[in-house]
């Protein structure tokens, strides 16, 4: 008899029966499962992100071509409103205030400036000099004298050029005739320029060097690349 032979069964056959067999491996863990079932849940999250950033992006845009402004039939962008092309002045007898003076930053010649020159230092004769050294340059005199009290012994600088919103043009010509001019604007309406000297002042540039002071004045500032989703 084997001694795996349980007792009473020596010499008797026996068999198992039934479908099913005894396990081997270990039972499956429950963490297991619960692990499985969190895995899908984040992939279902991550799918649904993904599908909210997309519409985000293509009504972002849709908004983006919207506020940079719709072509018209022809190609070219639409018009702006009437109010915003007058500059938002409101129509003669409705009592709003008049559109200020108009600006003019365009460079003339020397020839159509006209030009006030005055001294506010203590160096007797020198707006005379310097007033037939602007004539020698083309430019039109017209005041010459002492600075008026507002301005008498208080320009540190070289030169203060003071103009109004129609003589911007003639005043960045004139600030290129000296070294580091300080400009300033008025009130005033017309095209005319003060050119009122400080205690910096000693002599015009010469002709080269002020010709290459204009050219840097007024030479285009580079354009910025749009960002993403800007005009």
């Amino acid at each position: 008899m084997s001694m795996l032979t349980p007792q009473g069964l020596k010499g008797k056959q026996y068999r198992i029966t039934g479908n099913s067999y005894p396990r081997l491996g270990r039972p499956p863990r429950r963490s297991r499962k619960v692990m499985a079932v969190i895995g899908s849940l984040l992939a279902l999250a991550l799918v649904a992100l993904g599908g909210v950033q997309l519409v985000d992006i293509f009504r972002g845009r849709h908004a983006s071509a919207q506020a940079c402004g719709t072509p018209g039939a022809s190609g070219k962008p639409l018009a702006a409103p009437a109010a915003a092309a007058s500059g938002g002045s409101a129509a003669p007898g409705s009592g709003a205030p008049s559109a200020p003076a108009a600006t003019s930053t365009a460079v003339p010649q020397p020839k159509s400036v006209t030009v006030n020159v005055f001294n506010a230092t203590d160096k007797a004769g020198l707006a005379a000099r310097t007033a037939d050294e602007l004539r020698k340059r083309g430019f039109t005199v017209g005041q010459v004298g002492n600075a008026p009290a507002a301005l008498d012994k208080k320009v540190p600088g070289t030169v203060q050029v003071i103009s109004g919103p129609a003589g911007m043009g003639a005043a960045t010509l004139l600030g290129s005739q000296v070294a580091s001019a300080a400009k300033s604007a008025d009130a005033r309406t017309d095209a005319t320029v003060d050119f009122v000297l400080g205690d910096s002042f000693a002599a015009l540039l010469d002709p080269t060097a002020a010709a290459a002071a204009l050219a840097e004045a007024t030479k285009p500032s580079p354009t910025p690349s749009p960002q993403p989703g800007q005009c």
